[in-house]
């Protein structure tokens, strides 16, 4: 084959070697993203800039893999060549070298548990951007009055978190918002209740805090709470977040990114409110001291007055009972300009959801979906009919263009079409060869001719 000038004229775009390189790097990258690949490790090179390369081998292929420095916790057990390992990474390419390699995020003995891996990287991925930042999370009210659970509605939790209020806080209003606690889903719906509880909402008051709850289990059965959607949703809420999840030897992601950690549902509930039992006695001693006081109080105005002679004491009574008597005519007129001002509201809201409701009159509102029905059902019966015409049309004025500009108006204009035996149009002189057969064709036949 002969490489003219007129051959690399046909050919497509000439690239260069780096964007040959860039665009299979985005195709790998696109295609693959982060894989778990596991193999046996070989030529493993820790370098003094804190970066780690090796080899990722089995019996048919090998792969470069490179451990950026940071990448790892510190405490990461080390390797070594011949180990047998898992790893998280994404695909790339080395473009300096043009080589494919895997960029490792996740590096474990094989074996090892995958979530518990997953667990410790996204635990160190939002240390590192400060969620769980002791400094950014916020006390508790002493006193709440209306609590955001987010659990289950047919789990153990929410009948303890239940049990223990009623007993110390009966006063508490509590707003359950039902979740799934486990399984595809799930997270998105903690989640979004989280988001919902925390945002002002015109259906409930403003709530004090959420308590994020759920019952004990294995590290799949809690693993929902280990998602970086709940954490965000935590880190994000405009209101105090607490995490009951599991029993006290479990922990997740919830509990480092809660402004407080409980060890269990049941043990949530009672950090989170004041025992009323406790207050009730706190309230006794308060008024018992007080009864003291007054006591002691009176006794001693007793005897000062004593010593006061008669018109001291009239003139001091007259004193108090006008004043007396000034506090409650001020009283009597704030009561008064407070009810009109109250009526004055009333009538305003009263008039104004009488004019929302007129507003939406449901007699008017089937109307208008009856007038668009009709409208609806009037431009279906006559689409048919216009597309037809259209077409109609459309066809009409092809075939005028075709009588005009047409093969057979061009021969009927005296101009003829020659083609070879294989009937390949002729369209120059170079084609028709010596002592070669050709077939002309004019606008009332054809003829055969040959070539001289």
């Amino acid at each position: 084959m002969d490489l003219t000038p007129d051959f690399f004229q046909q050919t497509s775009k000439v690239f260069t070697v780096g964007e040959l390189t860039r665009q299979i790097r985005g195709a790998l990258e696109t295609r693959f993203g982060a894989v778990w690949v596991q193999g046996e490790v070989s030529n493993y090179r820790p370098q003094p800039s804190g970066h780690r390369y090796f080899t990722l081998k089995d019996q048919r292929a090998a792969i470069s893999c490179v451990v950026f420095r940071n990448t790892l916790p510190p405490t990461a057990r080390p390797i070594a060549d011949g180990a047998q390992v898992q790893v998280d990474g994404n695909v790339t390419v080395f473009e300096a070298r043009g080589q494919y390699q895997l960029n490792v995020q996740i590096l474990q003995t094989r074996g090892a548990g995958l979530l518990q891996a997953k667990f410790e990287a996204l635990k160190r991925k939002l240390e590192e951007e400060g969620l769980f930042d002791p400094a950014r999370k916020r006390v508790l009210p002493k006193f709440p009055r209306r609590i955001g659970i987010v659990t289950s509605s047919s789990g153990a939790a929410i009948r303890d978190i239940l049990n223990v209020l009623q007993r110390r806080a009966p006063n508490v209003q509590v707003l359950i918002s039902p979740v799934r606690v486990q399984g595809i889903g799930a997270a998105a719906e903690i989640a979004t209740a989280i988001r919902e509880l925390a945002t002002p909402n015109k259906a409930w008051e403003e709530i004090d805090l959420i308590v994020v709850a759920r019952g004990g289990g294995s590290i799949e059965d809690l693993w929902e709470f280990n998602e970086e959607i709940v954490a965000r949703a935590i880190f994000h809420s405009a209101v105090p977040v607490v995490s009951a999840v599991g029993h006290e030897i479990d922990f997740t992601i919830a509990d480092f990114v809660a402004d407080l950690r409980a060890p269990t549902p049941s043990a949530a509930a009672e950090l989170i409110v004041p025992d009323g039992i406790e207050l009730l006695r706190r309230v006794n001693e308060l008024e018992n001291c007080l009864q003291r006081y007054l006591r002691n109080f009176l006794q001693q105005s007793l005897t000062r007055l004593r010593f006061l002679s008669e018109r001291t004491l009239a003139r001091e009574l007259t004193q108090r009972m006008r004043d007396a008597r000034q506090q409650l005519d001020l009283a009597s007129e704030s009561i008064q300009r407070k009810l009109k001002q109250f009526v004055v509201d009333a009538r305003a809201a009263l008039g104004t959801r009488t004019q929302s409701l007129k507003a939406r009159d449901p007699k008017r509102e089937v109307i208008l979906c009856r007038n668009r029905a009709t409208d609806l059902e009037r431009r279906i019966v006559a689409q048919p009919a216009r597309f037809l015409e259209n077409a109609r049309q459309r066809f009409q004025h092809v075939e005028e263009i075709l009588r005009v500009v047409g093969p057979e108006a061009t021969l009927r204009r005296g101009y003829s079409i020659t083609t070879d035996a294989a009937g390949n149009v002729i369209k120059s002189v170079v084609a028709a060869r010596p002592k070669s057969k050709i077939r002309t064709r004019v606008s009332d036949g054809e003829f055969e001719s040959e070539v001289l």
